[in-house]
């Protein structure tokens, strides 16, 4: 009976050692927050050893046992945790059995190349290689556009939240493609009436949405674009001479006379109709804007350097409106018919 009681007292002594290690927090309510960085492939006993240094878990071969204990050691997934206030052990094992990681937001303006997305991604943990290398997967967009070499035009600019996690820059380019989606498919059944395909609908609304950034002109600039088209006239977009230039690794910031005459399919001063796609993302309603273009015979446009343009009809028009804004001020802007 005596050694029933020793056992008895025994036992429970080590569950109550037991419940304190892992119910019991550590740490004191108002604790600064601390972030656990769990590596893929990292280990129960490397993960115990972080807790450890971090204050979080008196024994580091306690999370083991726990986990080990709870059936999750498998469970335990990679990315950053941010361990707020009087977690127990327990709590902590959850957190990260649930891959509760840490999410941030990242916003994506539009206008913005897979390049200059990837430089933004990079700002929340993404590296910019696993973006560019996850924007090259055309199978999201295969039945949309046949014709893509990569994602540029199919990344639609907003915010998403974004983890530390493997995975990521593809989990993250899979939404905005499907985002993308979301805004082109009701837009479809009026791309029949136009003639475009959705290539060409995103090419247009990618030059429309560099070329301004006032909602109100967008209408207009794709009338001019779709006019010129229709004249068989040359685009003469600077946009896509950045974009060439971009490309040839030449770009500095300026467009000088001499980058008018680039060779790359891309420069519209050079080579006529639409380049061979999209330079950019274009947002909602520059998409719309090619759909619904606003009625007229503009052909040419001109900044006013305040962040508005001046719309012609005809070249000489254009001409002295060019002379009015541009000349007398400096170069500056010019659309179409420079």
């Amino acid at each position: 009976m005596r050694r029933l009681l020793l056992l008895g007292a025994l036992l429970a002594s080590v569950y109550l050692a037991w419940y304190w290690e892992t119910r019991r927090p550590v740490r004191p309510f108002g604790a600064p927050s601390q972030l656990l960085v769990v590596a893929p492939g990292a280990s129960a006993e490397s993960v115990g050893r972080q807790l450890h240094e971090l204050g979080l878990v008196r024994h580091p071969a306690l999370f083991r046992a726990l986990i080990l204990g709870r059936g999750v050691s498998g469970k335990i997934r990679a990315g950053e945790y941010s361990l707020d206030g009087p977690l127990s052990l327990e709590d902590i094992v959850g957190v990260l059995s649930r891959g509760e990681v840490v999410r941030r937001d990242v916003t994506f303006p539009e206008g913005k190349t897979i390049a200059e997305m990837a430089r933004l991604a990079a700002g929340q943990g993404i590296a910019p290689e696993a973006f560019a290398a996850a924007a090259r997967g055309v199978s999201l967009v295969r039945d949309l556009d046949p014709q893509a070499t990569d994602l540029e035009g199919y990344l639609f600019p907003d915010t998403y939240d974004v983890s530390g996690q493997p995975g990521a820059a593809a989990d993250l380019v899979s939404r905005m493609v499907q985002r993308f989606r979301g805004v082109i498919t009701p837009e479809l059944p009026g791309l029949a009436e136009r003639g475009l395909t959705v290539r060409q609908l995103v090419t247009l609304a990618s030059l429309v949405e560099l070329e301004t950034a006032q909602g109100h002109e967008r209408p207009r600039i794709a009338a001019v674009f779709l006019n010129r088209l229709g004249k068989g006239m040359l685009l003469q977009t600077d946009p896509t001479v950045i974009f060439a230039l971009r490309q040839a690794g030449r770009y500095d910031g300026n467009i000088r006379k001499a980058d008018l005459a680039i060779d790359s399919p891309y420069n519209t001063y050079r080579y006529p109709g639409l380049p061979p796609g999209p330079i950019a993302s274009a947002g909602r309603e520059s998409i719309q804007a090619v759909l619904r273009p606003v009625p007229g015979d503009d052909l040419y446009f001109v900044s006013r350097n305040d962040g508005t343009h001046h719309f012609s009809r005809t070249l000489a028009e254009h001409e002295r409106a060019v002379d009015q804004y541009q000349r007398r001020r400096g170069r500056g802007a010019a659309g179409p018919g420079r």
